[in-house]
Parts: C-alpha cells; sequence; structure tokens
C-alpha cells in the first residue's frame, strides 16, 4: 500500500516560493520592469528548459543567477512559478486571451504537462473565443510543434471554411506547414484549379525578383519556384482536373513539375485508362450543398437585439442617407463578433475580442426597459493603450442612437459634434472597468467587471460632444445583453 501526501507536499512547496530566503536565481520579466525569485534546484528538476538556461548563466558576486525573460509578463509568470512549485493553477474567473497566451509561454518552457491541459481546456471550453480570433491562433499554432489538437481543431474549420484562410489578406504570410496540412486534407471543400491557384499565388510570394510577366520566366526563375513549393506540389490532385484545367493553368507551370509527374499528366489526357508512374491522389470528397430550409422553417436571426428593420435604419445612418434603406436593400452585412449573452460581460472581454476591429456597431439592451441604445465607430477598437492615460480619438462619422422598439416609438440618431472627443481609446489600466466608451453620450461601464450586474452603464442627458441625448432618463442602468457588429459591404 501506498499513501499520498501530495496535497500538504504542494502547499509546502508554494509557501517555500513565497519565502524570500536561500533563493539563488532572479527571473527578470515585462521588460525587466519587475523581477522575480526562485530555486535552481526546484527549476532544473521541473523544467529541462531551466535547466539548459541555467547551465549557460553564469551567477553575479552574490552567487545568483540572472533569467531574463523580457516578452513575458509578470502575472504570466507567477502563475507559472506556482505551477512548478505546487502543481497548482487556478484558471477561474481569467481571461481566455491570458490562458492562450500561457499556453504558448509554457510550451515555450516545455511544461509539457500543463500546455497540453490548457490546449485541451482551451478547445472543450473556449471554442467560441477561439473562432473569433482564428487568424491569430491559425498563425501563432503552426509555428511551433506541439499543438496537435490546435491543428486539427483549426483545420477542421478550414476544411469546411477555406475563405477564412486562402482570402485572407495575410495568405501569403501562412506558414509552410499550415498549408501543407491543408492540402494534405481530403475533405478541404475547394476546387482543386483554386487550390492550383492559391498555391502559385503563395510560392511566388515567397519568391524574390520573380518577373510578373511569366513569358519572361528563365529556367532558373522556374527552379527556384519550384524549390519554393516542393514540400505543397505532391499534394495537388493532378489526375482529377479538366483537360481545360490543365491547359489553361498547369501547363505555362509545367517546369515547376517533375518531367515524370508532366508525362503522365499528359497521357493520362489522352488515355485514362492506362496506368501511369506517378501516384494518383483520390478526389476531394467535396460536400453536397444543403437544400434550402423549408419556407415555415423560421430563418436564424443575426442578431438576438435588433431585427433587420434596425439594420437598415442604423445602414442608413452609417452611409448618411435622409430616409431608410428598405430590409431587402440594406447595403451592409452585420457580422457578429460578440455576444454578451455568449462571450460574457466582463469590459475587458470586450477589449479582448473587438480589439483591432474597425466599423462595428454596438447595441446594448437596457435591463428592466424596451431601450435598445448603442453607437457606430468607424476607427479601429486598440487595447494597446498602457499607462494609465485614456486617449481620445478623432473621427467625423461616429454616433450614438436609441432605436424604436416595444413602448419606445421613434428611433434616435446623436451625430458626433466635438470630433475631437468621438470615441475613448481606455488604457489597459481601467479596460477592466470601461467598455466601448463614445464620448460622454454613451458607455458601458461596471465596476464590478459585469455590465449585466451594477448600474454603472450610462448615457449622458447633458452630452457635451454629441449632438443630443439618446435617452430621457438620467439614471445609470445595466444591461441585459449586448452584442457587437463588424459592418462589411455585402458583394454584389
Amino acid at each position: 500500500m501506498s499513501l499520498k501526501f501530495f496535497e500538504k507536499l504542494s502547499q509546502n512547496f508554494i509557501e517555500f516560493l513565497n519565502d524570500k530566503d536561500d533563493y539563488n536565481v532572479i527571473i527578470e520579466v515585462e521588460n525587466n520592469k519587475n523581477s522575480l525569485s526562485a530555486h535552481s534546484n526546484v527549476l532544473k528538476y521541473r523544467s529541462s528548459y531551466f535547466r539548459r538556461e541555467l547551465e549557460n548563466i553564469q551567477p553575479n558576486e552574490n552567487n545568483i543567477k540572472i533569467i531574463n525573460k523580457p516578452n513575458v509578463s509578470t502575472q504570466i509568470f507567477k502563475v507559472i512559478l506556482r505551477y512548478i512549485y505546487g502543481g497548482i493553477v487556478n484558471l477561474e474567473n481569467t481571461e481566455t486571451k491570458f490562458i492562450y497566451d500561457l499556453m504558448l509561454i509554457t510550451d515555450e518552457f516545455e511544461l509539457e504537462e500543463l500546455s497540453n491541459k490548457l490546449e485541451t481546456f482551451l478547445i472543450e471550453t473556449k471554442g467560441s473565443w477561439l473562432k473569433t480570433h482564428f487568424s491569430l491562433i491559425y498563425n501563432s499554432i503552426f509555428s511551433r510543434n506541439g499543438f496537435k489538437k490546435f491543428e486539427n481543431f483549426c483545420n477542421d474549420i478550414v476544411v469546411k471554411y477555406p475563405d477564412l484562410i486562402f482570402d485572407a489578406d495575410d495568405f501569403t504570410s501562412l506558414k509552410e506547414s499550415a498549408l501543407v496540412s491543408l492540402l494534405k486534407r481530403d475533405d478541404l471543400q475547394m476546387e482543386e484549379i483554386k487550390i492550383w491557384d492559391y498555391v502559385i499565388k503563395w510560392g511566388i510570394a515567397q519568391t524574390s525578383a520573380l518577373p510578373t510577366n511569366l513569358d519572361e520566366w528563365t529556367k532558373e526563375k522556374f527552379l527556384t519556384l519550384k524549390t519554393t513549393l516542393q514540400q505543397c506540389l505532391p499534394h495537388i490532385r493532378y489526375f482529377q482536373l479538366s483537360n481545360i484545367e490543365i491547359y489553361d493553368k498547369i501547363q505555362p507551370y509545367k517546369k515547376i513539375l517533375d518531367k515524370q509527374l508532366w508525362k503522365d499528366i499528359y497521357q493520362h489526357l489522352s488515355i485514362p485508362d492506362r496506368p501511369v508512374k506517378s501516384t494518383i491522389l483520390p478526389p476531394r470528397s467535396i460536400l453536397v450543398a444543403e437544400l434550402p430550409p423549408r419556407k415555415n422553417e423560421p430563418k436564424e436571426s443575426f442578431s438576438n437585439i435588433i431585427s433587420e428593420n434596425h439594420a437598415a435604419e442604423i445602414s442608413s445612418w452609417i452611409d448618411r442617407k435622409t430616409t431608410a434603406y428598405s430590409k431587402k436593400k440594406i447595403p451592409y452585412k452585420f457580422e457578429l463578433v460578440l455576444r454578451g449573452t455568449k462571450d460574457g460581460f466582463a469590459p475587458q472581454t470586450f477589449w479582448n475580442i473587438c480589439h483591432g476591429h474597425a466599423r462595428t456597431v454596438v447595441v446594448a439592451k437596457v435591463k428592466g426597459t424596451d431601450e435598445i441604445l448603442g453607437g457606430y465607430n468607424p476607427l479601429t477598437w486598440d487595447n494597446t493603450c498602457n499607462g494609465e492615460l485614456n486617449k481620445w480619438m478623432k473621427t467625423n462619422d461616429s454616433f450614438i442612437f436609441s432605436l424604436k422598439n416595444g413602448n419606445i416609438q421613434n428611433s434616435i440618431i446623436s451625430r458626433v459634434k466635438d470630433t475631437q472627443y468621438a470615441i475613448l481609446g481606455v488604457c489597459k489600466n481601467y479596460q477592466n472597468v470601461n467598455g466601448p466608451y463614445f464620448g460622454l453620450g454613451f458607455c458601458l461601464r461596471s465596476d464590478v467587471s459585469n455590465f449585466n450586474l451594477d448600474n454603472n452603464c450610462y448615457s449622458n442627458l447633458l452630452t457635451p460632444y454629441y449632438e443630443k441625448p439618446i435617452r430621457t432618463s438620467i439614471d445609470d442602468f445595466s444591461i441585459d445583453n449586448y452584442e457587437v457588429f463588424k459592418v462589411v459591404v455585402r458583394k454584389s
């Protein structure tokens, strides 16, 4: 029989960490602003990464070794040390972005047990956040080798919605390993010839000094492109392409293919039943499009707060129209970025999820009333403002509004009046309190970090920065729900 007393052992080691006596390692973090103490023997036996680090560092005159980690936050390193000493990581009430960053750092420090646990936790419980920040995750995950679950999670999404990656502005900066992992998938939902076009586009972008005109390419230029694409080319389904596609798309680049492969492709065009020496990959399993929903099945709403009529009205305000668009002629799509009931009501969540998004509409349902309040921000939300000073952002095109709803008889629009104070860029020190902030005319804020709990959201009756107030009550309020939409021009 084996008696185990890990809980007491864990507590003793955490006390050992907190005891500042006898330490012989200092870790300088966060651009060397802060330092943390530790013990070399504990670090070495818990992490092979720190063992190598410490072996290569000479102690100072006080026999203390100093490890510099300027790119790691103090908070993250404290969590890591608590795990190293006590085997405990508390994720309760922790922002998802922090957990994600923690996972990346623990992978770097070769704390495999913890990084694997965090990877599984994020996939199983934070799928909505991961999809919202898909581009960030996709590019960072494939720059590493240890996150196979994440790779599969991401690729399972991309194969169904390949436009997420292939039509992205930064497609050509995609890691080779990420591109190859997609090309290997039999279920990638894209026509093979389009896949070929994207592979060529990606390869050319990675290869310098290639003339725009293909007729000007020398043999060496083709050889260079062939070298760049050597990991990608074997995964194209050449034998599933039509004669016209081969002639129009593949033949101009035949010099980047192996001679035997091109010979077999050419033969297959003329005599498809004759065996070839090259490997014939199976066709991709393109899913059959689903039938449209029955007419009596209600269409899923794009919003839990506003209607299509509301969206048409807001769209007309964005375009400064005197009459509202009809529902059938709305020029914009309202793409959901955040929903309080799904993503949470913490102000910091707003800054984490909406960072980098421009041309957004914020709408909020006031608790206990029919009021729907909101604002339009044409600028980019930015959560990187450091220090204690907020920063006003200038624009001529923002506005705040109240929408017709229930007992609310008429919509109200209030355009920015003092353009210097249109939108407040909230600094990091106050992002746990203040969310979207439109001048002094409309703001979601909470002293308890939950817009749903305390009455600290407000719409000022004396708004100096916008034309007029958007509600009549002087009381601050909480909200039942709020949503943030990215306004995107509809494709014709």
